[in-house]
């Protein structure tokens, strides 16, 4: 065999591992695609992680004013367990039109059974 020969034989290997590590970083377990996956999960995870983050922040200091603050106490008390101190009147006010959530009154029952 001639150095021409060698060369070429040694010229085709190279070019077909070149070939075969190409098809391995496009196509193969851990190639670009996946990478681009990875790339979108943790892009995704990083979103949510933020928007967690500030509902954290949020919930640590509705929790600091609630040790620390009387009044915040007493605000979520009156909306949401409706509290009223002695010596307050308590007006309601209902729109005209406005449906009740108090359900009708149960009919009377005769006396004597049914």
């Amino acid at each position: 065999m001639s150095n021409a020969a060698i060369l070429r034989w040694i010229g085709l290997i190279l070019v077909i591992v070149l070939i075969a590590l190409q098809l391995k970083l496009w196509v193969g377990g851990g190639g670009m695609a996946e990478v681009d996956s990875l790339r979108e999960s943790v892009k995704k995870q990083t979103d949510e992680n933020a928007s967690l983050q500030k509902r954290n922040q949020a919930l640590a200091a509705d929790v600091e004013d609630l040790k620390h603050g009387e009044q915040a106490t007493e605000a979520r008390a009156r909306q949401e367990l409706g509290l009223v101190k002695p010596g307050e009147t308590f007006y309601q006010v209902v729109e005209p039109g406005a449906a009740t959530s108090a359900p009708p009154p149960p009919p009377p029952i005769a006396p004597g059974g049914q």
